[in-house]
């Protein structure tokens, strides 16, 4: 078996010291690996905003010029509509988040769309859900409840950008996977 490199290899190399310089700037400003953890995205959106990030992991995400820390969601509205929360929601970490506003980035894959803030009182409904469902569950953490962008569009204050247009999605890819299984035929119809 040989290994050779792909084509693009060469245009990846060419490229790299713009990624590198993107990293640089983002380990100046606490983020240790753009693509980790949304890294590149939460470098756009405090940049953006003047934030600063909360070192640590257990706290909240940013702080502002007066020392205002806020909680920070992204989404990839390609991939979903809906923002990723907590994965191990309880009453300790809702408590958390009635206590900062929060922001929230909808990009379209790698793209900024608009970012809005909504105020702990404005994302109420979703803590009382969260913290009934909890205890109905015998005490049990909720593995990552989701926000739906709708309601951030419809309850937050947008700061940045646009609406998104939720109706406009791009061609869905085909996977390895599917492509191997080939045309699937369903009721008469081929489906993918």
């Amino acid at each position: 078996m040989k290994l050779t490199p792909h084509e693009d290899y060469l245009n990846l190399v060419k490229i790299w010291p713009s990624i590198q310089e993107y990293q640089t700037l983002a380990t100046k400003h606490g983020i240790d690996d753009v693509f980790q953890d949304n890294g590149g995205k939460l470098l756009q959106v405090l940049l953006l905003l003047g934030l600063k990030i909360v070192p640590g992991r257990e706290g909240n995400d940013a702080s502002d010029s007066t020392g205002q820390e806020y909680e920070l969601k992204s989404v990839n509205i390609e991939l979903t509509h809906g923002f990723s929360t907590h994965h191990h929601m309880n009453p300790t970490i809702i408590a958390k988040y009635r206590k900062v506003p929060w922001i929230f980035a909808a990009y379209r894959d790698i793209t900024l769309q608009t970012v809005y803030l909504l105020h702990p009182s404005e994302l109420e409904p979703y803590f009382t859900k969260w913290e009934l469902k909890w205890h109905a569950d015998g005490k049990k953490d909720i593995n990552n409840p989701k926000i739906p962008i709708t309601y951030i569009i419809e309850h937050g204050q947008m700061v940045h950008g646009t609406p998104p247009d939720l109706s406009v999605k791009r061609k869905k890819r085909v996977t390895k996977k599917a492509a191997a299984r080939g045309p699937q035929n369903v009721g008469g119809f081929e489906a993918d």
